[in-house]
């Protein structure tokens, strides 16, 4: 077993450097994922203490109470801002007059991320210390948080320095901060404002669990203590950071001259609506280190970096009409539509205005002149009203009572945000349930497309996301540009989707706060779709990263009648989710097989039976139907005995389990 758990924390450990640093996956996500929970099983049963640089270390600590105060060895400065050109050839002059220096000035340039600085600490290579910057002389300890993110090592490869300090800044992609904000939005909770708070409200989380389920990157730019020299430029250094396992930004660039760092300055910025993550500006430094030294730091900046601030992304419109739109979970969302603006290489003629609370606290109505950024470089935003004091303006936006889509009644339950359509048949929630379902996270049919969901609902062939499993090809070909083969096509891809795996079809139910990362939990612990109807909210609490919001979420979805008529639906469709494939090891005659416990077993507790079955590969479930293989009988087993004869399925006494387990092990030993 040791051997087994040593081999697999190597294996994750690299491909975690493969994937975050180098950008050359080994694993896919889904491989990953399974080695890691099999890793995290190995380890509870062998034993012994789990060391802190253990892949399995990344999910999450007990929560904390709150954050302990970190002095740091060297302050984290802040840097001195430019906003032209000029201003950066002021730099350059600056440090030529300090220094008395004539001859050529060699930079290191780096994009500016809008983050969250944060120093970490390896000690004999190992991560034992992270904290936040703070005021730049004392931060706050979030070590436990910054274990959970990916990216960065636990352990330094190579042959580290005994101390080392590394500065770098934690963010969030673009594109993750804006799926997060449209989980929110359609689960009727506040939005993030942008990236940067998301980052740091992530990494400030008293719950770890909760920070190992956010998406957090981390790139290195630096160092502060550290007990040898490393490299004697600064460009050498970020190398020597990398070879020690380190993630730097690939778009570092090396400039031999100050107009060089003018040349990056502008690519920077025309580019910066085209990068994955959101930045500000960029970071000039001298490349020397010993000039770096000589040239040393004013009050809280050091002479020899500067930050070249991007012109704000920001344009002035008017609001032409304030709509309302429907989501999937009935949320109401008002839009602001826009008289056409340029911003930041895009035209923008409409901006989400998140929720009722949020318009009116900026105040925004029909034919307002506004302030619009493109939040994050890429969504667009109402930052604010030009003059709200003018006398002509027209009346504060109120949300409608009915739906604008069905008109039904539109409610605003207690502690919510959102304003919600509670008409379960509107054609606006029944259209984006439906392309929720079939999308690439949920169900996956390729070519039912949004204009083909609109016809699909509006010619009343599908009022649920099951009516599409009894769609023909005749439906189909009757709709505007649907040829024979792509009709053909659709059909095929729907019969593939009845047998996604079970965690898909739970991301394609749309249950209110199950992501993809909780799907994946709940599939892994229940196995058939049955038992998780059945399940009970203390249950659903003890698995890793599902919450009490979550847990109740879950069992209100499925003791709903409607709910439990479209699952029925489903089966009658005939789909069937796949269970979840065995972890590794576990590929033998209990693979994926189901046990029910019924009755006494002598010398063997429940406890114990379950831990036995789930071992060897297969789940424990806890009532009787036709898709149980085995019922493990023992004294007074009751009416489970009795439905498990009239159902045809094997019974097991001890012996017999006992014998079943024996014949596991002998053919896994055969095997090697």
């Amino acid at each position: 077993m040791n051997e087994k758990i040593k081999a697999l924390r190597e294996e994750l450990t690299e491909a975690n450097y493969r994937y975050y640093t180098l950008d050359q996956p080994t694993l896919s996500d889904h491989e990953y994922d399974r080695k890691l929970r099999r890793l995290m099983e190995l380890e509870a049963a062998s034993g012994l203490p789990v060391p802190p640089d253990s892949p399995s270390q990344r999910v999450g600590a007990q929560p904390a109470e709150g954050f302990v105060s970190v002095r740091h060895s060297l302050p984290m400065l802040s840097l001195e801002n430019g906003f032209d050109f000029y201003e950066v050839r002021e730099f350059e002059e600056r440090i030529r007059r300090f220094l008395g220096w004539t001859e050529p000035l060699v930079y290191v340039c780096e994009p500016k991320l809008d983050g969250l600085a944060v120093e970490l600490i390896y000690e004999q290579g190992l991560l034992t210390r992270a904290a936040t910057r703070g005021d730049g002389t004392t931060g706050e300890d979030v070590t436990h948080n910054i274990r959970t993110v990916r990216q960065i090592p636990l352990r330094l490869r190579s042959a580290p320095p005994e101390v080392l300090a590394v500065r770098g800044e934690v963010f969030i992609d673009v594109v993750q901060f804006q799926r997060l904000n449209r989980e929110r939005e359609e689960a009727g909770e506040q939005t993030y404002a942008n990236p940067r708070n998301l980052a740091a409200g992530s990494l400030r989380q008293l719950d770890p669990a909760i920070t190992a389920s956010r998406p957090l990157r981390f790139f290195c730019y630096g160092v502060g203590e550290v007990s040898q020299t490393l490299a004697h430029t600064q460009h050498g250094l970020l190398e020597a950071l990398g070879m020690l396992g380190l993630p730097v930004n690939h778009r570092i660039k090396l400039c031999p001259d100050l107009e060089a760092v003018i040349d990056f300055l502008r690519e920077m910025e025309e580019s910066r609506h085209d990068l994955e993550y959101e930045i500000d500006g960029a970071v000039i430094k001298v490349d020397d280190l010993a000039l770096q030294d000589r040239l040393g730091q004013k009050a809280r900046a050091p002479r020899w970096a500067l930050a070249y601030k991007f012109k704000a992304v920001q344009e002035a419109t008017t609001v032409q009409e304030i709509m309302v739109s429907v989501g999937r979970t009935g949320a109401l969302t008002p839009v602001a539509i826009l008289e056409p603006v340029f911003i930041g290489g895009v035209t923008v003629s409409r901006a989400s205005l998140h929720n009722f609370d949020e318009v009116a606290r900026k105040d925004v109505r029909k034919g307002d002149r506004v302030l619009v950024q493109r939040a994050g470089d890429v969504i667009p935003e109402v930052v604010q009203v030009l003059d709200p004091d003018r006398e002509d303006r027209s009346e504060p936006f109120a949300m409608p009572r009915t739906c604008p889509v069905c008109g039904s009644e539109v409610v605003r339950l207690e502690g919510e945000s959102a304003h919600r359509c509670v008409n379960l048949a509107c054609p606006a929630i029944v259209k984006e349930s439906i392309r929720h379902f079939a999308a690439k996270g949920g169900l996956d049919v390729e070519g039912l497309g949004p204009k083909l969901v609109d016809q699909l609902v509006e010619q009343g062939l599908v009022n649920d996301p099951a009516d599409l499993f009894f769609l023909t090809k005749e439906d189909l070909l009757g709709l505007e540009r649907m040829a024979e083969k792509s009709a053909r096509n659709l059909i095929q891809t729907l019969d593939a989707a009845r047998r996604r795996p079970l965690e898909r079809l739970i991301t394609a139910l749309g249950i209110r706060h199950v992501g993809e990362v909780q799907a994946r939990a709940l599939a892994k612990r229940f196995g058939i779709l049955e038992e998780l109807m059945m399940a009970e909210e203390k249950q659903l609490l003890d698995l890793d990263g599902i919450g009490s919001q979550v847990a109740q979420s879950v069992v209100t979805f499925f003791s709903t009648p409607a709910n439990k008529d479209l699952l029925a639906k489903l089966e009658k469709a005939g789909v069937e989710p796949q269970a979840p494939e065995p972890e590794e090891g576990e590929v033998s005659s209990l693979a994926g097989k189901s046990f029910v416990l019924t009755g006494t077993l002598e010398g063997l507790t429940r406890a114990e039976a379950k831990a036995l079955i789930q071992r060897a590969g297969g789940r424990v479930i806890s009532a009787v139907s036709k898709k149980t293989d085995y019922l493990l009988a023992g004294e007074n087993p009751g009416s489970k005995l009795t439905k498990a004869g009239e159902l045809g399925v094997a019974v097991l006494d001890l012996e017999g389990f006992h014998r079943l387990l024996a014949e596991k092990n002998n053919g896994e030993n055969n095997n090697g």
